[in-house]
């Protein structure tokens, strides 16, 4: 009998841990997507306050950065969460 490979369980579905990491790279694909619209979205909403108030390119950049900020702190919390779910999965405290 062979031995096993480095991190294997007898437990474990081969299947199923293919399944899982596919999910996941699609997971942080979809992350990488929402940070690019928030800062599209905080880049037009700029624009529009700079029209509106004549105050370029203040707007702009504020929303730019404003846009920037609210991706990277969504990003930061999910991607924490997810290490803290792995954590937990590693530790055999269930899936949760």
């Amino acid at each position: 009998m062979p031995p096993e490979p480095p991190g294997f369980s007898p437990n474990q579905d081969p299947a199923a841990e293919a399944a899982r990491e596919a999910r996941s790279g699609w997971k942080y694909a979809g992350i990488g997507l929402q940070f690019a619209g928030s800062i599209l979205l905080f880049l037009y909403l700029g624009q529009w306050v700079d029209r509106r108030l004549g105050s370029e390119p203040v707007g702009l950049i504020l929303g730019v950065f404003l846009g920037a900020g609210a991706a990277f702190v969504s990003m930061y919390r999910r991607l924490m969460a997810d290490l803290a779910r792995d954590e937990r999965r590693r530790r055999g405290q269930g899936p949760t």
